[in-house]
């Protein structure tokens, strides 16, 4: 069986922090390769080759970084990653919206506000991971994982925006999936709210997202792809 290819996205660290967590989790998948001991899988999905790549947290810069890689590997599957500090589970999101507005400047001081993701593109996206799918199993296994029906509007729900953007029509399945907060080191220095933030052991998220990823490789395998398919298109307002 020809091994199918999965790219897998995180960011460098932002806003003062020292490390990212969903690019922790990102290398800690790849790291799995095409080893079929991975929690979830079925037959007709081991062939597995699973690819990371670092994005940068800029607005300007998310979108050709994301464009090279996905030229570069040619994936079946792209799961981007993001933190969310706050959330105290892994969560996939649901939809992207056309709307760029900084709490704070991303990396390279840029800060839009009110401002389009890409002017003239479709007020959002739905994602194109199986949602139903991955709940159940998750439930199944007693993985901390749920649904989001926001993203924000910050770099993370620009990339989810960009990824399904550059993605639609192709066949690739791809979506967006939050992180929460591993340790205090991914966590901004000046943030007054960081003492009440959840942290989740870095092993408990990185098996919540591979059982994500699990999920989804066993639905484009089996008869769920048609629906994938479907599903698959842009939100209006």
């Amino acid at each position: 069986m020809t091994a199918r290819t999965v790219l897998v996205t995180g960011f460098e660290p932002f806003g003062g922090a020292r490390r990212n967590p969903s690019w922790d989790v990102a290398q800690a998948l790849a790291g799995d390769g095409a080893d079929d001991q991975v929690p979830g899988r079925e037959p007709g999905v081991l062939d597995t080759r699973v690819v990371a790549r670092r994005l940068p947290v800029t607005f300007g810069g998310v979108r050709p970084a994301l464009a090279a890689a996905i030229v570069e590997v040619e994936p079946a599957v792209v799961l981007s990653l993001g933190l969310a500090a706050g959330r105290g589970r892994v969560e996939v999101e649901r939809v992207a919206v056309n709307l760029a507005h900084a709490r704070i400047p991303d990396n390279d001081g840029a800060a839009p506000r009110e401002e389009a993701v890409r002017p003239g593109g479709p007020d959002g996206f739905l994602t194109r991971l199986p949602v139903a799918r991955i709940l159940a199993d998750a439930r199944g296994r007693g993985l901390a994982v749920a649904d989001s029906l926001t993203a924000g509007a910050y770099v993370c729900n620009a990339t989810m925006y960009h990824l399904l953007d550059l993605t639609a029509g192709s066949g690739v399945v791809a979506g967006f999936v939050h992180v929460p907060a591993t340790g205090t080191d991914s966590l901004a220095d000046h943030d007054p709210l960081a003492a009440s933030v959840p942290l989740v052991p870095l092993d408990d998220v990185v098996a919540a997202v591979r059982a994500v990823l699990a999920s989804t490789l066993t639905a484009l395998a089996g008869p769920e792809r048609a629906t994938l398919d479907a599903t698959a298109g842009v939100a209006t307002c």
